[in-house]
């Protein structure tokens, strides 16, 4: 006959097992093996991604996005290509600069009064908040860069776009727990000195300097 104990251990070992359906945890990155780090963005990030490679060096494997990640729209059309396989231990990522923007109906860049702007600002939440839970699905540790500024006299934006923009996206990264690099913060101060005039787009220097505060802030996230 069947102890009592013995039932309740079959018992228990069957609900163990039943909890664990789906749950298995894959084998994890060996800690002297280079990292798997992708950045997604737009030209500001394609000016910084080789610098970031060379910062970070053997520490991690670094990858951007195809070509330019564009609009958010645009991300959630890619974003499966993108993230393809691997194993991604940081994803690094931004949209804004080109939802922000006024373009014509084949989407080229035009000034203000030529265009629309490409992604409202209503839509811009919505797909963010898309991205974002699909990327948080990836179990990376996940790192949102804010729009970097648009100065006096760019073509087709308009200045505080950009902090608006930001301002929902901080939202969103808030409520899913998202870090932050605030690379709007770090170059508001040095402008003058690390943007092209009347231009989103940065200096070499300029995109070192950005380069920089995306290592460190990736590095801080393999560190934890």
């Amino acid at each position: 006959m069947v102890s009592s104990v013995n039932v309740r251990l079959a018992w228990f070992a069957i609900i163990c097992s039943m909890t664990c359906l789906g749950c298995a945890i894959g084998p994890r990155r060996d800690a002297a093996s280079p990292a798997n780090v992708l950045i997604i963005g737009d030209s500001i990030s394609i000016g910084y991604f080789e610098p970031v490679k060379a910062l970070l060096g053997e520490k991690a494997n670094v990858i951007h996005n195809p070509g330019n990640a564009q609009h958010t729209a645009h991300g959630l059309a890619h974003l499966d290509e993108w993230l393809g396989k691997t194993t991604w231990d940081v994803i690094h990522f931004n949209h804004g600069l080109h939802d922000l923007k006024y373009a014509d109906k084949n989407g080229k860049l035009v000034p203000v009064a030529e265009g629309r702007q490409q992604i409202p600002i209503g839509e811009y939440a919505r797909n963010l908040e898309e991205l974002t839970v699909r990327l948080r699905r990836t179990g990376a540790a996940l790192i949102f860069a804010t729009t970097t500024p648009i100065p006096p006299g760019a073509t087709g934006r308009i200045p505080g776009d950009d902090v608006r923009y930001n301002m929902v996206a901080r939202e969103i990264m808030a409520n899913h727990r998202v870090a932050i690099n605030d690379l709007y913060a770090f170059a508001s101060v040095r402008l003058d000195a690390i943007q092209q005039p009347h231009n989103v787009h940065f200096t070499e220097e300029g995109s070192r300097q950005l380069a920089e505060e995306v290592a460190r802030h990736i590095l801080d996230a393999l560190e934890k």
